[in-house]
């Protein structure tokens, strides 16, 4: 099982912006959807808010309803086989009204070192994880556990993500890098780091004057003409 790829120093820097900041610099390099993946909310260690913030590559999890008999069975449980400091990507069947993520796999996560979890589908037992203090984002939830509807067929392996308003596929590789905040999260191909770090550089600056200009009393509009060319 092929592992995560450790982050350029590019990579590492990038964790100082916010997925708004990426998001706009991944929309002028033309990735899809500007690397936003819809949907998906922080349910812990706080509701969609708070400064706290996941980044690193991700380990992916392709998961399968319980009765395919056709999918692979991994040589291990998936949770045992996160590396330290990715994110985990959980990708669940769609339609499903069982959660694929509890209290006991973050306890297993946050033990083994991860920065936390993305689930593209619904967990279960939201005190737990808030208790332990683990970042979690998730489309949904549910109470219903997923023993008997869910299990794992991929470790480390290209994973898609539709949404409602996305209905393009968005592939997830493993090693792509993964941030996500209070505002939600977005998912960086490694090919795109460097020029995505630079824009962010660049409209960070920007941003600032522009906030200083602001506070200062001017207007909006010559403002903004000014000093976004």
């Amino acid at each position: 099982m092929a592992q995560p790829h450790a982050l350029s120093s590019a990579g590492r820097a990038l964790s100082r912006f916010t997925s708004c900041d990426i998001g706009d610099a991944l929309v002028k390099l033309g990735v899809p959807y500007g690397g936003f993946l819809s949907g998906l909310q922080m349910w812990s260690p706080e509701r969609q808010s708070g400064t706290r913030k996941i980044f690193g590559p991700a380990y992916t999890v392709q998961m399968v309803e319980a009765n395919d008999k056709s999918a692979p069975n991994p040589p291990i449980h998936f949770a045992d086989g996160i590396p330290k400091d990715s994110v985990v990507f959980i990708s669940q069947p769609k339609g499903l009204y069982s959660a694929c993520w509890g209290g006991l796999m973050s306890t297993r996560a946050k033990y083994l070192g991860a920065q936390g979890v993305v689930i593209d589908g619904n967990f279960r037992d939201v005190n737990e994880h808030r208790d332990l203090g683990f970042p979690l984002f998730a489309k949904g939830w549910s109470i219903l556990g997923s023993n008997t509807f869910t299990r794992s067929a991929g470790l480390n392996v290209p994973v898609t993500f539709t949404s409602d308003i996305q209905p393009k596929p968005v592939t997830i590789n493993p090693g792509d890098v993964i941030l996500g905040d209070a505002d939600g999260v977005v998912a960086i191909p490694p090919t795109f780091v460097e020029q995505c770090l630079k824009l962010c550089k660049e409209r960070f600056n920007i941003d600032e004057e522009t906030k200083k200009c602001l506070e200062a009393g001017e207007e909006m509009g010559p403002t903004i003409l000014k000093l976004r060319k």
